[in-house]
């Protein structure tokens, strides 16, 4: 049995914040069912694979789902709407505050409807302030936590392409709709959840934010070594890149015996995380040197050896390959009937002893279980085809 069997959530959301939410529950057992427009959501063609009008995005946001197709504003599409509320136990959106009350999905009309449910709404910038009603992505949130402004070489901020601000927000909502059914569970009482991009990026970014505050410091960006110790930064090899991170005096003194040069571990400069932090751009040059010597391979066996952490700059497809990788068992391969192929799906990275993850079922296509759930919500077949024949609702097939 799974842990979450015997919930259901609504899956309002769009691209990755409120969808990756549902998608962790319902890899642990919830019944998640998206609800989107009769055309599909805009978030199904991003990063789009060939032979099919789905997106690298959506397939992995929305696996172990369901597609409910409808038109809001038709008629009877909102009392459609509240039947499956009625029978939910978690509504997810991803939009400004203000939109839930014209979406009918403020927490107050979804507790009319049904008492104890459980309302997760991640937004950009949260319920208050003057940016409340702001649209905002994943890359404003690095924009604005201080992130990208201490990335890059220092002349142009960067961002990174991996969507790290999003995901920790679905993480974030997803780790508080279980306390909240923890919660419902003990006291019979639903409630309402809020959190934001922004807010995920300033947890995320503590640490420079508290030292900022109490220090004045103002740090910038220095490319790829750390701020806080060294040498930590990425090297060259003869065929690649290699990543370290050495923290902490042990293994600065195994790094110091690897380089066969006790000195560094006498010199004043490099005395301690903070001092060789400060003083990383000659430890980084050094370990350059030793880098560029060797193979990806020959550094990290002899890093290795050394019990000193490091990696190798992965493209996708080297990740996708990797040796690590493959024994994690993070990728699934899922076929996929609408792409004729198998499709890599990235299970949940944590695992359970005795409820683990499950990836079931590959990402719907449009309206494709909308008559099924309507059947289960007590719709007639006539009820069902009457919708459909309105316009009201898209039924696949």
């Amino acid at each position: 049995m799974s842990a979450l069997q015997g919930i259901r959530v609504l899956d309002f959301g769009r691209y990755v914040a409120g969808p990756y939410c549902a998608t962790l529950l319902g890899d642990f057992g919830a019944d998640v069912i998206r609800m989107e427009r009769l055309e599909g959501g805009e978030d199904r063609g991003i990063a789009p694979v060939p032979d099919s009008g789905d997106g690298a995005l959506f397939l992995q946001m929305s696996r172990n789902k369901r597609s409910v197709a409808y038109d809001p504003r038709a008629k009877g599409s909102a009392a459609m709407v509240e039947r499956l509320i009625a029978d939910a136990d978690v509504v997810v959106v991803n939009v400004p505050p203000s939109a839930l009350g014209k979406m009918g999905l403020d927490y107050a009309s979804l507790k009319r409807i049904k008492p104890d449910i459980i309302l997760a709404n991640v937004s950009s910038f949260g319920p208050n302030g003057p940016w409340t009603d702001r649209p905002g992505f994943d890359s404003v949130g690095q924009a604005m936590c201080g992130s990208q402004y201490l990335s890059g070489s220092g002349d142009t901020p960067y961002r990174t392409p991996i969507t790290w601000v999003d995901h920790a927000t679905a993480v974030y909502a997803a780790f508080a709709v279980m306390v909240a059914l923890f919660e419902r569970q003990n006291s019979g009482r639903g409630q309402e959840i809020d959190g934001s991009l922004l807010g995920s990026a300033l947890a995320f970014s503590s640490t420079f934010l508290i030292e900022q505050a109490l220090t004045g410091l103002g740090r910038t960006a220095i490319g790829n070594r750390s701020f806080l110790n060294a040498p930590t930064d990425t090297f060259a090899a003869k065929d690649g890149f290699v990543v370290t991170q050495v923290v902490g005096d042990p293994i600065f003194r195994r790094w110091a015996q690897l380089m066969e040069e006790p000195h560094w571990l006498e010199d004043e400069r490099f005395s301690s995380d903070e001092k060789r932090g400060e003083n990383g751009e000659e430890l980084s040059a050094r370990m350059a040197r030793w880098v560029a010597e060797r193979t990806v391979a020959e550094a990290l066996d002899q890093l290795a050896a050394a019990r000193i952490p490091a990696g190798p700059v992965l493209s996708p497809q080297q990740a996708l390959e990797h040796e690590q990788v493959q024994a994690m068992g993070l990728i699934h391969h899922l076929d996929h009937a609408r792409l004729g192929r198998s499709v890599p799906l990235t299970r949940a990275p944590i695992n359970l002893s005795e409820t683990p993850a499950e990836i079931r079922r590959p990402a719907p296509g449009v309206g494709e279980n909308t008559a099924q759930v309507l059947g289960e919500a007590g719709y007639s077949r006539d009820e069902i085809d009457a919708l459909a024949a309105s316009g009201a609702i898209r039924v696949a097939g």
